[in-house]
């Protein structure tokens, strides 16, 4: 008897996040399920790996069941970890979410979700990113466990390009308001930050990130387009950074030493 499909579940919010819980649901319907997922919060640590202390890995329960396995490691530490040491055979596939907020645009450089599912895409696992754009731990995630299903199970039968995952945002509505799929890519878009600068009760200066989302591009293909429509946004994208369109133009320059 051929064995379930093997799933490997992460995040970046945590092992206790709504939306772990929810994507692992989603993915019972398809497979055998794994959770290993950062013990705390990892938001926004981008393609991180621990080098300089040592893992740990032990069972997180909940309600006195096993849940998952929480790592004291990044969310790229963990799908390294999982697919090194923890499971007893190779994932088919590697899911990473349901993020609470979007990645879309720029945001996929610092997304730990993203970094996830892209640490399992250059292992040649077919991966995926789900994130709620919504940032509220309190949001209603059935409808994005419902998308995660169905769009997981359109790549457990048809494969993925190695080297390639996709990246799925998904609208804060309720499914039968949700207006469809669209294939995006990335918009122009980028944070304009600021620093907010504080003291501390003992005089010294510290520090608080903020500032404001901007979307510089009003093409209609995009995945900001997509979501703010009520569409659901599946951007393919790959690890490769390489600038093909600008390799012939450098290569004209002078640059002998």
């Amino acid at each position: 008897m051929s064995q379930r499909p093997l799933i490997l579940v992460s995040n970046d919010d945590g092992i206790d996040a709504p939306g772990l819980e929810a994507l692992a649901q989603a993915m019972e319907a398809l497979g055998e399920v794994r959770i290993v997922a950062p013990e705390r919060q990892q938001s926004a640590v981008g393609h991180a790996i621990t080098m300089q202390h040592p893992l740990r890995a032990y069972p997180h329960r909940r309600q006195g069941r096993v849940f998952g396995t929480a790592v004291t490691g990044t969310p790229a530490d963990c799908v390294k970890l999982a697919l090194a040491e923890l499971l007893e055979r190779p994932p088919a596939l590697v899911v990473s979410g349901i993020n609470h907020g979007s990645n879309t645009s720029t945001n996929v450089l610092y997304s730990g979700t993203v970094s996830a599912a892209a640490e399992g895409a250059l292992y040649g696992i077919p991966s995926i990113a789900f994130s709620l754009c919504h940032p509220d731990w309190e949001a209603d995630l059935s409808a994005a466990r419902l998308v995660a299903e169905h769009i997981a199970r359109k790549v457990l039968e048809r494969g993925l390009p190695e080297g390639v995952l996709l990246n799925v945002n998904i609208p804060p509505l309720p499914f039968e308001e949700i207006r469809g799929i669209r294939i995006t890519r990335q918009a122009q878009a980028r944070w304009i930050e600021e620093f907010d600068s504080r003291t501390d009760p003992l005089g010294r200066t510290y520090y608080w990130l903020t500032g404001t989302f901007v979307n510089f591009d009003e093409r209609e293909d995009t995945d900001e387009a997509a979501v703010a429509a009520g569409y659901v946004s599946i951007t393919p994208i790959h690890y490769d950074l390489t600038a093909y369109s600008v390799l012939k133009e450098l290569r004209t320059w002078p640059w002998s030493l």
